[in-house]
């Protein structure tokens, strides 16, 4: 059938009136409990002073292009630089934010706790090596279960993007992944530990073994701040259980096959 001008402009006006209306609903829709987490717990560190959130806040600004975290290296310098005594850590983990990072003589000899012990060597081993005895420290660590097996998971992480190569046994990263999986339960708490295992099996690229209805809870039990306590049971926002539920729900907000490494590359 053939459509006089009158007629075709006539449906052509239609077509856009439709389209319109489906655009503005789209503006109109409110934004999803997921949405309105991310952005509540975004505005929770504006102005951040701790150090080791900003160190994540740089990773959070590179992985999915947060731009109120651009100056997050900058804010950890000034923080540095306020800190003489904490100095040699800070300068320590900074490479987290730049691969060139400098470090002076002394300060591995400030790595003391044995989670630190596991992920320095990780984090410089492209640098330094690697202990001959890592392999058998992961194992053991691993083994014992809770934040320590949380931090062998990210010593691997970052062992990966230094592109370095440790001899582990057969199966050991796959028994890493299903046992910090497991760390997350069912229960309706809400704990620093499940945050953890759940934001770093999503830094690993292992997000399929996190269960929906977890991150589902995690939203229900954000605080009104934007941020989540140690226990959904205890209150107080604090900024570790936060970043890491941030960098869980920017995971699942914005999923990717491929997102950039942890750690800074490279300068050019």
């Amino acid at each position: 059938m053939k459509l006089s001008k009158r007629n075709a402009l006539f449906l052509a006006l239609c077509i856009t009136a439709f389209c319109s209306l489906l655009l503005v609903q789209q503006l109109l829709r409110p934004a999803s409990d997921l949405e309105r987490a991310v952005t509540n717990a975004i505005v929770f560190f504006e102005g951040s002073r701790e150090p080791y959130a900003l160190l994540w806040l740089d990773v959070i600004h590179r992985r999915f292009g947060i731009t109120s975290f651009a100056d997050a290296l900058q804010r950890y310098d000034e923080m540095l630089a306020e800190d003489p005594e904490e100095a040699p850590l800070l300068r320590v983990f900074r490479r987290i934010a730049d691969h060139d990072n400098p470090l002076q003589a002394e300060d591995l000899e400030a790595v003391s706790t044995d989670t630190d012990q596991a992920t320095v060597p990780a984090l410089y081993c492209d640098r330094l090596g690697l202990p001959a005895d890592y392999p058998e420290m992961l194992d053991e660590l691993a083994s014992l279960g809770k934040y320590k097996l949380t931090h062998v998971l990210l010593a691997w992480i970052w062992i990966q993007d230094n592109g370095y190569e440790v001899p582990l046994p057969d199966g050991f990263i796959k028994d890493v992944y299903r046992d910090t999986a497991g760390l997350i339960d069912d229960d309706p708490v809400v704990d620093d530990l499940e945050l953890e295992a759940a934001a770093f099996l999503y830094l690993a690229g292992q997000g399929a073994l996190v269960d929906a209805t977890f991150v589902e809870r995690v939203i229900a039990v954000q605080n009104d701040d934007g941020g989540w306590g140690y226990s959904s049971r205890s209150g107080d926002s604090d900024w570790h259980p936060t970043i890491l539920a941030l960098m869980l729900l920017l995971h699942v907000r914005f999923p990717a096959d491929l997102y950039p490494p942890i750690l800074a590359p490279t300068s050019p």
